[in-house]
């Protein structure tokens, strides 16, 4: 996932994305972290130009990925990167701006701990993919259309952008967006490994989890429980929101914050029963599951998307 949930808040860090999105000439996207509590702000890495998205963190390792939406949302502009994740330094492309590659406009990132893959969702590519570490062995585990298709490509019903990985039941979810504030929303999953004889775009395996959502964005999954969580940018009073079911067993949607401000990127830390969450008008929250109370660590430090949780950063 992209956070790691630990008991041990004092040691912990929040890394999360500044896209620059309101100050497009130029472009100066930037990764910052702080304490849980908003302290101790500080850039990581800077002048990004390229719409940075979608966060994850490999604190073993000590890696930081991130997704870069590109410059173009009609060519395969958008690439991964790695750096270290202390100071952003040794900074490598590992998954590059390549048609061959494929990679369009890369959404949420997430790292599967088990069988160290990465795991990400292609918005105008249409695609959930995964790749090692290093980015080699790049896969299309499911494709919703052509994108070399144009009008494919407009369709934000086709448009694959939350991405979450429970490793030990096999299964990938995702969400698909659907037109904005179009209460077409969808999150869907697939068994990680596509059945023999089957093709990415003709998978009959997949199954729909929760449908008719305003305007899904991007996912955690807390596999000890199975519930997902999820944020939501569509209108309220169900949109612009945190949310949270249970899988399987008639679970319904329950929202644990709202009057956030198209809202994208969340971070969950099960053990502490809280959720952090980021918006694009530039808020970081903490939301307290159990009482819902929702409280601001900033309110407007840039044009925000991803976050990860991450412990023992000094």
């Amino acid at each position: 996932m992209g956070s790691q949930p630990t008991s041990s808040s004092s040691q912990q860090r929040l890394y999360f994305l500044d896209t620059d999105l309101s100050s497009p000439h130029p472009r100066r996207g930037r990764i910052l972290s702080s304490n849980t509590d908003g302290s101790d702000l500080r850039p990581i890495i800077d002048h990004l130009p390229t719409l940075p998205d979608g966060i994850a963190v490999d604190a073993a390792a000590g890696h930081m990925y991130w997704t870069n939406m590109g410059t173009s949302l009609k060519t395969a502009s958008g690439s991964i990167e790695r750096a270290n994740l202390h100071d952003g330094s040794d900074r490598t492309v590992i998954v590059p701006a390549s048609s061959a590659v494929g990679v369009h406009t890369p959404k949420q990132i997430t790292l599967a701990p088990r069988t160290r893959k990465l795991y990400w969702c292609d918005r105008e590519g249409m695609k959930v993919m995964r790749a090692n570490l290093d980015g080699s062995d790049v896969e299309v585990l499911v494709s919703t259309g052509d994108a070399n298709n144009d009008a494919h490509r407009a369709d934000p019903m086709r448009w694959c952008v939350g991405v979450a990985v429970d490793e030990a039941r096999g299964f990938v979810y995702w969400t698909q967006k659907g037109p904005s504030k179009g209460n077409q929303g969808r999150i869907l999953r697939a068994p990680l490994d596509l059945p023999q004889g089957a093709f990415p775009a003709q998978r009959w395996d997949v199954e729909v989890v929760f449908r008719d959502l305003p305007e899904p964005i991007d996912l955690e999954l807390d596999d000890e429980s199975q519930t997902l969580y999820w944020t939501d940018r569509g209108d309220p009073p169900a949109g612009n929101s945190l949310n949270r079911a249970a899988v399987g067993m008639g679970g319904m949607p329950q929202v644990l914050a709202t009057r956030l401000h198209e809202t994208i990127g969340l971070a969950l830390d099960r053990d502490a029963d809280l959720v952090y969450v980021t918006d694009l008008a530039g808020g970081v929250y903490k939301v307290d599951v159990k009482t819902r109370k929702k409280t601001v660590l900033f309110a407007e430090v840039g044009d925000v998307t991803g976050i990860a949780l991450v412990q023992g950063v000094e």
